[in-house]
């Protein structure tokens, strides 16, 4: 295992072994976009995590993992604290994992065999004995996993380029988008539609869902977050948060 310090180099692809496993707490981080050979699976154990992909933004929330696979661009964008840990499998073993980007569950299981990867030292032998059965544990872990909706596609349209480019900042309604694009609720409805399969209320509504749990998982009450998503009351944000997720910000808090 290699525990980074904040601003460590480190590149996945100098190692040999099929599984590198690293360990790190880091805060306001950014990455930059980059790529590696290797696939990743990202693990945060507590903190928030955005990452960007080309057409998409990628949430990680505490107890979450994404996996990207090998020559995916991306980029990690990390506020306050975040413990995190991050194994990265070779090509060969990526054959049998998911081709695109996905938020999973982390079931208790996979939880204690992420950290003993984790913790595994770079010359671990993974083609025998008990490492070769936690390989195999950890590879069924993830392809059974259950899927989170935290990836929010991004349209193209370079005329929603200053919608992007602050994505802290909560998206218009429809009519001030109107305004600002100077094109009809139709013409951005088909955009939309045709870039993110979405409608912009759909989209919008799924950029609100996303940004409320980044601000709850770094320490955001319900009041704050209420106020900054645009919503009139606490209760109207429960009520929204619930019937996006079926549970209250509380329970998801828990």
């Amino acid at each position: 295992m290699a525990w980074l310090e904040a601003h460590t180099p480190f590149d996945p692809d100098r190692h040999d072994a099929p599984v590198i496993g690293i360990a790190a707490t880091l805060g306001d981080h950014d990455s930059g976009m980059h790529q590696h050979r290797r696939g990743q699976l990202l693990f945060t154990r507590q903190g928030c995590m955005r990452i960007t992909l080309a057409q998409q933004l990628c949430l990680l929330p505490p107890s979450r993992a994404a996996w990207i696979p090998s020559g995916v661009a991306h980029r990690a964008v990390m506020h306050k604290s975040v413990d995190y840990r991050s194994i990265y499998l070779s090509p060969a073993l990526c054959a049998e994992l998911p081709q695109q980007v996905c938020v999973i569950e982390v079931s208790p299981l996979l939880r204690v065999v992420l950290e003993s990867i984790a913790n595994a030292d770079f010359a671990t032998d993974w083609q025998q004995g008990k490492h070769l059965h936690l390989l195999a544990l950890c590879m069924s872990e993830i392809r059974d996993a259950a899927r989170q909706p935290m990836l929010l596609p991004l349209p193209s349209d370079k005329r929603l380029a200053p919608l992007l480019a602050t994505p802290e900042k909560l998206p218009p309604r429809l009519q001030v988008l109107q305004q600002q694009l100077g094109a009809s609720g139709r013409t951005i409805g088909r955009i939309f539609q045709r870039e993110t399969g979405m409608s912009y209320q759909q989209w919008r509504q799924q950029w609100r869902l996303m940004r409320a749990i980044e601000l709850l998982a770094t320490g955001r009450n319900i009041g704050y977050s209420a106020f900054e998503l645009g919503f009139a009351s606490d209760s109207a944000f429960i009520a929204f948060f619930k019937d996006m997720t079926g549970i209250t910000p509380g329970d998801w808090l828990k």
